[in-house]
């Protein structure tokens, strides 16, 4: 991919799953990545990976629902690396329940690291974005912010509020050079996705899922990352305010 080679790339919820594939392939194109998580020893294994691969990556260790942690890390870091050119929004959870079995408190958790986690960084690294005129961000929504998602009544809720926060903001922001779009994956092979077979007719709704794919496998998080990375370099300079769906054709938009 064009244009990214130095670049320095913020991924959240960088120490596995789909972060972690998307700072491997941002480090394979020559950007420096900033492995955001909670989990210490999950951003430090991402990190050791990416260098045994060559690349360039730090850690950084960060409640990402907490807007003044963030702050003073995203602030450490572009004063060791330089300022942020491209942020990727990835961290996300989930709980699979009925939503009348779901509680506030619940309710709270989903809300926190699926919209406010978001805001968070986006607040802190947009200003400098809008001060050199130049930056990619890509929002890691999901296909159930599109079309809902059975058992995950809040978590659409919030990747809804992802994509639509998105298109807010690509429209804030285009005179100022900054593309903002949403990546919505289907059902991926993630810690996530596997904990869906611990829940009550897990398995049944497992295999039942995968079998509703038209090309009857879950997505790999490899998957994910080449759209992300394409979105955020010079061949996407153009594209801003859009939602992609990469889903195997279980969901298709037109």
């Amino acid at each position: 991919m064009r244009g990214l080679l130095d670049e320095v790339a913020i991924v959240t919820g960088g120490g596995g799953g789909m972060g972690r594939a998307i700072g491997l392939r941002f480090a394979a194109e020559g950007a420096v990545v900033g492995v955001f998580d909670r989990d210490a020893g999950t951003a430090d294994a991402t990190v050791r990976e990416i260098e045994k691969a060559g690349g360039a990556a730090h850690a950084v260790e960060v409640d990402l629902t907490d807007y003044a942690a963030v702050s003073a890390a995203v602030t450490a870091f572009e004063e060791e690396v330089g300022p942020t050119s491209v942020l990727v929004n990835n961290v996300g959870w989930d709980r699979f329940l009925p939503f009348l079995e779901t509680t506030p408190e619940l309710w709270d958790q989903l809300v926190g690291v699926n919209l406010f986690a978001h805001l968070n960084v986006l607040h802190r690294v947009l200003p400098g974005m809008k001060e050199r005129k130049r930056g990619k961000v890509v929002m890691l929504a999901s296909d159930a912010g599109r079309v809902g998602g059975s058992r995950e009544a809040v978590y659409s809720a919030c990747k809804g509020a992802m994509i639509a926060l998105g298109k807010a903001l690509a429209r804030e922001h285009a005179r100022e050079g900054i593309c903002v779009n949403s990546v919505c994956p289907g059902p991926t092979h993630t810690p996530l996705l596997e904990s869906v077979k611990d829940e009550p007719n897990g398995e049944q709704l497992y295999e039942a899922l995968r079998r509703a794919i038209p090309f009857r496998r879950f997505g790999d998080p490899a998957d994910i990352a080449g759209i992300v990375v394409f979105l955020c370099s010079d061949e996407a300079s153009y594209i801003t305010g859009q939602s992609i769906s990469v889903s195997g054709g279980l969901t298709m938009h037109g």
